[in-house]
């Protein structure tokens, strides 16, 4: 049985991790770009420090990133080489609208996703576009205070509006929003939010996530316009919570987290603000500003399928307990006894996939796609530059299988699998790029040195016959 015919395997990347040229082709400067590498980042990234513009004291990876924005014939022809169905990608808001509120595009940004797009085309591979991947102009920042502002709704739908219509002939698979549910963990990273001193951070986050679901609803309406055979998804970062022990206590917290992680995803695929969150937000006094007409926006416009990232499951103590804790991807959990730890810390759980999948299809009952999964690793290369990374091949075969069991067993619509990253790139949460993802190993050292040459690492191979067998050699 295993996967369907037309499965859609590939790989998934973010314009601000990835492109570099930020100061080529007429692109204007966006949050990603000024968040630093080093003992700055957290704070920077999570809106308690304001850093609107470059230093000289700091250094900005994505400046450079791994050069994509010139070596994007090379990287789709490797993509192609392993037999991508789709690739995942993000347009760079700055590249179309520098400062993210002018009447005409960028004539020269459109141009290069229109090249990604045709070469995608030569190869057979299908774009699924996500239009804003932490992503938001330092100009908005500055004159509306980001996602605070319900400006913004008309800002981003204007952007919305370009690629839908410049873009119609290429994709026809679109992401609104890259995990959503980061603005309330990482908000200027997620929505260009920082904080002044003495503004109340829920009732700001809570806002700037109402703003940004009525932005993705319209855009739903706008691209089934456009064009019928769009088909439009949320994304947000999954992973189950379990309890840390048996203990009510630690179940009641556990399902709390879960709730807090599902609240966007229910919006946009039910169409309205879930009981609890209700409740829970009127209780603490954040409840969202709303306007007339946006319950029967939110109502009339959900989303066509659910996709996710899924690095690791979450293991949750109640307050007052003295447990170790872990890492993860831009979450904190208690450590779980029971599981491995990559070399950053973060649990490795594949059948908290398989967990997470049915979870959420039981939730929702929509199609699903996973569009982030994979393993940050330091990688070693010999001589030729080539890494023989078996510890990646397992990790992604434990979760290839834990997948296709979800899909085989437990009955869940799976659409596709985009790891990431299909080349290494900077990572979101630390900067670093020693913490290596790819499938394809690019010379770029920490202190921003290398010939940025590509070169197959062993799970290229693996992964190129998982893709010719559709899953049926891991």
């Amino acid at each position: 049985m295993g996967f369907p015919k037309n499965f859609l395997w590939g790989g998934a990347t973010a314009a601000n991790q990835l492109e570099g040229g930020i100061f080529e082709g007429g692109r204007g400067l966006a949050n990603v770009d000024v968040c630093p590498a080093g003992k700055d980042r957290s704070a920077v990234i999570a809106g308690h420090k304001k850093m609107l513009e470059m230093d000289e004291s700091h250094s900005y990876p994505a400046a450079e990133a791994v050069d994509f924005y010139h070596h994007f014939r090379e990287d789709i022809q490797l993509f192609a080489e392993m037999g991508f169905k789709v690739y995942r990608l993000s347009i760079a808001w700055t590249r179309i609208f520098p400062n993210g509120n002018e009447k005409e595009p960028n004539e020269e940004g459109l141009r290069f996703y229109e090249d990604i797009f045709k070469e995608c085309r030569k190869y057979q591979i299908e774009p699924l576009v996500t239009i804003s991947h932490f992503d938001c102009p330092i100009y908005l920042i500055q004159k509306y205070g980001g996602w605070k502002s319900r400006e913004m709704i008309r800002f981003y739908l204007h952007l919305c509006q370009v690629l839908f219509t410049r873009y119609r002939d290429y994709v026809t698979r679109w992401l609104t929003f890259n995990e959503i549910n980061m603005i309330l963990h990482a908000p200027f990273m997620g929505a260009g939010i920082y904080f002044e001193e003495g503004e109340a951070k829920e009732q700001v986050k809570y806002q700037a996530a109402h703003h940004e679901l009525v932005a993705s609803a319209l855009a739903v309406k706008m691209a089934h316009e456009i064009n019928p055979k769009n088909k439009v998804g949320c994304m947000f970062a999954a992973g189950s919570a379990y309890p840390y022990t048996c203990r009510p206590e630690d179940v009641w917290e556990a399902l709390l987290t879960d709730q807090e992680n599902y609240f966007f995803v229910d919006v946009q695929a039910r169409g309205y603000y879930p009981s609890y969150a209700v409740k829970r937000l009127q209780k603490n006094g954040v409840f969202p500003a709303v306007e007339p007409g946006d319950a029967d926006i939110l109502r009339a416009n959900t989303v066509d399928f659910i996709s996710f990232s899924y690095y690791n499951s979450r293991c949750i103590a109640a307050p007052g307990g003295e447990q170790e804790e872990a890492e993860g991807n831009l979450f904190r959990s208690a450590r779980n006894p029971y599981l491995k730890y990559s070399e950053w810390g973060w649990p490795i759980d594949p059948t908290g996939l398989r967990i997470t999948l049915n979870q959420v299809y039981d939730r929702y009952q929509k199609p699903l796609f996973i569009v982030e999964n994979g393993l940050g690793a330091l990688d070693e290369p010999d001589e030729n530059g080539y890494v023989q990374d078996d510890y990646r091949i397992g990790y992604l075969r434990e979760h290839i299988r834990a997948m296709k069991e979800a899909v085989e067993e437990d009955g869940v619509e799976l659409m596709g699998y985009t790891s990431w990253a299909p080349v290494d790139l900077i990572s979101a949460s630390t900067g670093e790029m020693k913490k290596r993802y790819g499938f394809i190993y690019v010379d770029k050292q920490e202190d921003g040195s290398g010939t940025l040459k590509r070169t197959r690492k062993k799970s290229f191979y693996w992964y190129q016959r998982v893709i010719e067998t559709n899953g049926e050699e891991l």
